[in-house]
């Protein structure tokens, strides 16, 4: 028959949240990894899984899987005007050691704290593509290949943004030595994302986007022929750092952001990531074009980027979600805590990011699991044809004991420190089991191998 489906599973939760609120006693019925009714207030029957609370899963818009491996190797003091700028080269030092192996490695590593943490689904900001002396590898998408297979084995889900890059500044500045491993033209790129559309054929609803680096590292040219090569997500870096807005008005007589919104059709498929120093007209454009903001609070606080307009942009209808980046720190929940403590310290006040009507903890959850899904190209939610994501809280952990809705989450999004994520469902499947991914062992020992040698 036309309407049968293969797979059938069913859930039951204590509690649920759903998209209008929270419900009790939730059943959710899937089939082949997609959400195929919902109903609350339905008796626990003998063929559910027996399920407390759950939430539906929150996706990572932007991440850099490979920096995983250099977490808290930069943090030494002293030296003089250390800065993002002395961090990238830091960094660029650091990947001309990275092999196909350890890429995929350290994805999974990062991957499988990704889900352990809340996460279901990651947006992949993946510039790493040749060799270390800038020749491509005999399989173009050789090294997409390995993030697709990290995302596969571990059970994330994936949206792969490819990035473009061509100059290392404003203008068509030529691209600097460390960057070979990056560099593409729009010819090489669009070959690019003929393999990794094959990458992802074995990856479950796996979502193709691309990205334009920066406007430092592609001409005007560049990018107006990027956005026509794919029809996902279109996400890039804008705005993140003091010393960018200066050398685009230098270039262009504009900030970035300004720039941007009037040279190209922003609009609900882009996401600028960070956009942290805004005037007040970009706030109102990024706001009414529908562009996501892509946050990332504790990658822009470790490396100094500063903080993002966040009460006037959400009171203008902005939408955003919430990214791990540089992975210094893989944590959902520090993730939102983090954009709301930085938002306090700047306006001196409390719970200053949530409009009212909500909690701030419930608020800050339903809106980044929102933005993040359309930056990410997917529906999402514990709603029918939505992706059976599920992450279980752990009622037992001291900060979540006692708790019923808006304070369970406004309890692990501030109170709780690790544990509180019992149990992980991506696409219908268990990853996560009593707070620890099914692989973690294996995953685990491939990581070690793969930093000795970076390391060594």
């Amino acid at each position: 028959m036309a309407n049968e489906v293969s797979n059938p599973q069913r859930f039951h939760a204590a509690q649920a949240l759903l998209p209008q609120g929270w419900a009790r006693d939730v059943r959710i019925d899937c089939a082949d990894g997609r959400v195929v009714a919902v109903a609350a207030g339905v008796p626990a029957g003998a063929d559910a899984q027996a399920l407390g609370v759950v939430v539906p899963g929150l996706g990572n818009l932007h991440s850099h899987a490979f920096q995983r491996a250099m977490a808290g190797l930069t943090e030494v003091g002293g030296r003089s005007g250390d800065s993002f700028w002395s961090w990238r080269e830091l960094m660029y030092r650091f990947l001309d050691r990275l092999t196909p192996d350890d890429l995929q490695a350290v994805a999974e590593q990062a991957y499988m704290e990704m889900l352990e943490s809340g996460f279901t689904r990651v947006g992949e900001f993946h510039y790493l593509h040749h060799a270390p002396d800038g020749r491509r590898y005999a399989d173009h998408a050789e090294m997409s290949g390995r993030i697709a297979a990290a995302a596969a084995a571990t059970g994330l889900g994936l949206t792969l943004l490819p990035v473009f890059y061509a100059h290392s500044d404003f203008g068509g500045a030529a691209p600097l030595p460390a960057q070979r491993r990056f560099l593409h033209d729009v010819e090489g790129f669009a070959a690019l994302l003929d393999g990794c559309r094959q990458a992802l054929r074995d990856t479950p609803d796996g979502v193709l986007g691309l990205a334009p680096h920066s406007l430092r590292a592609c001409t005007p040219q560049q990018l107006q022929a990027l956005p026509a090569l794919v029809d996902g997500p279109v996400h890039i870096h804008i705005a993140e750092q003091v010393r960018e807005v200066d050398a685009c008005l230098a270039w262009s007589g504009q900030r970035p952001v300004q720039w941007l919104l009037g040279n190209m059709p922003v609009d609900e498929r882009w996401c600028l990531v960070h956009a942290t120093h805004l005037e007040a007209d970009e706030v109102h454009g990024i706001a009414a074009s529908g562009a996501m903001a892509g946050l990332c609070p504790v990658t822009e606080a470790n490396l100094g980027d500063g903080l993002f307009p966040m009460r006037e942009f959400v009171g203008q209808g902005g939408r955003f979600g919430v990214g791990s980046d540089s992975n210094v720190l893989i944590d959902a929940a520090e993730e939102l805590r983090l954009l709301e403590y930085g938002q306090r310290l700047a306006l001196r006040g409390r719970n200053v990011v949530s409009p009212g009507e909500l909690s701030s903890g419930r608020w800050l959850y339903q809106q980044a699991q929102a933005g993040a899904a359309q930056a990410l190209g997917v529906q999402a939610g514990l709603a029918v044809d939505a992706p059976a994501d599920l992450v279980e809280l752990d009622t037992s952990h001291p900060s979540l004991h006692g708790r019923e809705g808006d304070a369970l989450l406004d309890s692990w999004v501030f109170a709780a420190r690790g544990g509180a994520v019992r149990s992980v469902w991506r696409n219908g499947r268990q990853w996560v089991r009593d707070g620890r991914h099914v692989h973690r062992d294996a995953v685990a020992v491939r990581y070690r191998a793969a930093l000795q040698r970076i390391l060594g």
